[in-house]
């Protein structure tokens, strides 16, 4: 799509806009005229830039998961060893290391908040958040096997069956800890992470299927 620049930033204040309704209310609850007012945009605008409501969300997810990719990777960016740089990431879903004091990761995460919803609402937007899914548990499995590789982490079930394993458990803590309005889930989520991979060889034992 060729936009001028200033249509091109008006495209992206939907996009903005639209992300932070989303996290509040889900994609289907948040009727197009609610993004339309919150943006201060008229309806025939909005399909010069989005051709359908479904369009729009299925931008809105590919910029998300793209900058997440980012975000990841500057986070991992600092150095460490494979473990290391595994938990920082961890520790990222409660406490964002770029904005100490706020809340981490999880709190803003569109996987906890549309997974289910997207998966009975949109083939095309279940394909784009389970692409950038599958792209994290690739990336989270390179952490473990540079873990390995550096004797920072033992060795044991396949890197990528001990990804899917994390990342489940933390996905359902950080859906707890909104049901709840505590961090213990994701706390309990860190201790089980850290004796799951460090702990006498716990990685080893992990009761994951075999391939």
């Amino acid at each position: 799509m060729n936009l001028s620049p200033k249509a091109q930033a008006t495209r992206q204040h939907i996009l903005d806009t639209g992300y932070r309704l989303v996290l509040q209310k889900g994609f289907a609850a948040l009727g197009l005229q609610e993004i339309l007012k919150a943006c201060a945009v008229p309806k025939g605008s909005f399909y010069h830039y989005f051709s359908s409501k479904e369009a729009f969300g299925c931008e809105l997810l590919q910029q998300y998961v793209d900058g997440y990719g980012r975000k990841l990777e500057l986070l991992l960016a600092d150095g460490g060893n494979g473990y290391q740089r595994l938990m920082r990431y961890w520790d990222a879903w409660t406490s964002d290391p770029a904005q100490p004091g706020r809340d981490g990761w999880a709190e803003e995460c569109l996987v906890v908040k549309l997974a289910a919803e997207v998966a009975d609402l949109s083939e095309d937007m279940r394909h784009v958040l389970d692409g950038g899914v599958q792209r994290l548990l690739q990336r989270i499995a390179g952490l473990v096997e540079d873990g390995r590789a550096d004797g920072s982490l033992p060795h044991g079930k396949p890197a990528l069956d001990v990804a899917r394993v994390l990342y489940q458990m933390w996905l359902g803590a950080a859906l707890l800890s909104k049901l709840s309005q505590s961090r213990l889930p994701l706390q309990q989520a860190r201790e089980a992470t850290e004796h799951l991979l460090t702990c006498d060889h716990a990685a080893a034992r992990l009761s994951l299927p075999n391939n």
